[in-house]
């Protein structure tokens, strides 16, 4: 057996998202598993190479986890030749000018999302990886999720007939860090720098839409920004001039009309932070990160609707578990080794930067409903 080794430069390690699932949960894990095994026997091995702005905090992380290749330099780490792949999860606004670094250099490059700021970069990131030969994969981690991934087994197996709608709950209620400390990042909450629910969420409905139901053809959203001042990490008090909430309604293909609900000012009533119900004319599901529900035609109950007597029926009991019927790892595990096989063998990776340009797209046309009060139409977009 060979063992490939394959050098990767994770940018942005120290934050929330590259260190606790890129780094530990992704590659480490990967490692620990025994690296990832191709067709012909080939074993992949990450070797992550750290980096970041903060010394301190680098140092402290790499020898947390016995891991020597660190650095604050990002060109030197770019310049190596044994340095295959670039990885970002850094803040959006640092974002694009790392990717290009990355591209000049010659690297595959797998990212965070969203990809850029704003459709026309996203698109020219596209276009310049295209040109450059390079690989390229953005993160799309809901859709490796065990129940999005039962969801799915159901729409494969046409279990709802005709879709008719989907319904989607996302959120919790984040601290605004005067009495309790946030858990959420300050620039989340300034636009200025990058923040916003709707930049941070729709990308990601983007794909599930996609994905799971039909091509997304327009939009309709309101946001608001209901907490409208915040504590940042140094305990100053800060307006929040991002939006904290976005309300949605998506118009997709074959005339399903989904409706997502994104805030961080919402307290959960819910069995899991995102839940989606879909109904269709043979049958309905309710999933979440890892449940997932359904109620078939020939089983639904016939509810009256009569205000003057109290609810006797358990409606959540009338609904069946979708079983496992399979083992589910980690969804960013799952796409990292997606990705490092589409790098290393060429296996196929459809979420590529394209895909990531259109996650952008709708966020911005998302923005633009709320900000003119219109209904948008989704274009096309190609690279």
């Amino acid at each position: 057996m060979t063992r490939r080794s394959i050098g990767i430069i994770v940018n942005g390690v120290t934050g929330r998202m590259g260190y606790r699932q890129h780094l530990v949960r992704s590659l480490l894990a990967i490692r620990e598993s025994g690296g990832v095994t191709l067709a012909d026997g080939t074993t992949i091995w990450p070797e992550p190479v750290l980096v970041g702005r903060n010394e301190t905090k680098l140092r402290e992380l790499a020898e947390r986890h016995g891991l020597p290749d660190w650095t604050t330099d990002l060109t030197s780490a770019l310049a190596r030749n044994d340095v295959e792949i670039y990885f970002d999860a850094q803040v959006t606004q640092q974002r694009e000018k790392a990717i290009r670094q990355a591209i000049e250099a010659g690297k595959h490059i797998y990212t965070e999302k969203p990809l850029a700021e704003d459709t026309a970069g996203a698109l020219d990131l596209a276009r310049a990886a295209d040109a450059a030969g390079v690989r390229t994969g953005v993160v799309q981690d809901k859709l490796f999720l065990p129940g999005l991934r039962k969801l799915k087994r159901l729409i494969d197996g046409g279990f709802f007939g005709r879709i008719l709608s989907v319904r989607g709950e996302f959120g919790y209620w984040v601290f605004e860090g005067d009495w309790q400390p946030a858990q959420r990042p300050s620039w989340n909450y300034r636009a200025e720098d990058g923040g916003g629910i709707t930049v941070d969420m729709f990308p990601h409905w983007h794909y599930v839409l996609e994905e799971l139901f039909g091509r997304v053809n327009a939009v309709s959203c309101v946001t608001a920004t209901h907490v409208p001042e915040r504590v940042d990490e140094d305990g100053r008090t800060y307006p929040a001039t991002a939006d904290d909430a976005a309300y949605g309604i998506f118009e997709l293909d074959g005339g399903v009309i989904a409706q997502l609900n994104s805030s961080w000012c919402v307290r959960v009533y819910r069995d899991e932070l995102v839940e989606f119900q879909v109904d269709g004319t043979e049958g309905s599901a309710v999933a979440g990160l890892r449940r997932c529900r359904v109620q078939h035609r020939a089983v639904t109950p016939k509810p009256v609707w009569n205000p003057d007597l109290p609810v006797t029926e358990d409606f959540r009991a009338q609904w069946t578990e979708v079983p496992d019927n399979e083992e589910f790892d980690n969804g960013f595990k799952v796409q990292w080794e997606a990705f490092l096989r589409h790098v290393v063998a060429g296996e196929p990776f459809r979420w590529d930067f394209l895909a990531g340009a259109r996650g952008v797209q709708l966020a911005e046309l998302g923005l633009r409903s709320a900000r003119e009060g219109v209904r948008v139409e989704v274009p096309e977009l190609t690279s």
